[in-house]
């Protein structure tokens, strides 16, 4: 039994004496793929569909109770105004709120409160472009006398991203094709492809308009163009080489 046991042991170690140095020849025989790196740019131009408005209300009185009330009947008509163009509850939203005193100051004495200043801003999601002049015009013919921000964006951008994707491999592919012409090859095919994180575009702010600027806007319809987005992406790629 003893002699059989080191007969085993023996021939067990001599097949791993074996096998090492043929992984390691399998090793050596793989040579690593002659291969192009390129980054690929793409983008592609998409109109926005919707935008948000900031409509603000700004009031003054000498007592805070008679600035907020004051306020309080303003930013009402301004809503019911808006709401009877189709806006709905739910996209209109208020954003701020504030009270602040008023002062007047003068040398060598503390500050002497003089009224105090209501705020009331809310932003409203307007689903469709063409109703931002006529939501404009409305809630400033009916008290609103601050629009502090206007931005356009695109609800859908996944059309607009593929597209942009596809232009980018393009061009990725331009390019590795001519780098492998100019170092004496032809190119192969796709060896790899990474596409870049995307994040869609935010709301491009177009618009502020301050109290005097508003009065003046309500003596005439309000135009509005909301542009063009622009869709970027990126791709890195890996082709294969075939040398001459």
């Amino acid at each position: 039994m003893r002699h059989r046991f080191y007969l085993v042991t023996v021939f067990i170690l001599g097949l791993l004496s074996i096998n090492r140095p043929l992984s390691a020849q399998v090793s050596a025989s793989i040579a690593p793929i002659p291969a192009i790196l390129v980054t690929g740019h793409g983008e592609t131009h998409i109109t926005p569909d919707r935008a948000t408005i900031q409509i603000g209300v700004e009031s003054r009185a000498i007592t805070a109770a008679a600035a907020a009330a004051e306020n309080a009947t303003k930013q009402a008509s301004v809503i019911a105004a808006i709401k009877r163009l189709g806006v709905a509850d739910e996209q209109i939203t208020t954003s701020n709120y504030s009270i602040s005193p008023e002062q007047r100051y003068e040398p060598n004495h503390p500050p002497v409160i003089t009224g105090y200043i209501v705020t009331n801003t809310v932003v409203v999601d307007i689903r469709k472009i063409t109703a931002v002049g006529p939501v404009l015009d409305a809630a400033l013919a009916n008290g609103a006398n601050v629009i502090s921000g206007l931005s356009f964006f695109a609800s859908n951008t996944e059309g607009a991203r593929r597209t942009a994707i596809a232009a980018a491999v393009a061009a990725a592919r331009a390019d590795a094709d001519v780098a492998a012409r100019a170092a004496g090859g032809t190119l192969g095919g796709l060896l790899e492809i990474n596409v870049g994180s995307y994040s869609p575009p935010g709301p491009r702010p177009m618009l502020m308009m301050s109290p005097d600027v508003a009065s003046r806007a309500m003596q005439a319809d309000t135009p509005i163009a909301s542009g063009l987005e622009t869709i970027s992406v990126e791709v890195s790629t890996r082709w294969r080489f075939i040398g001459s």
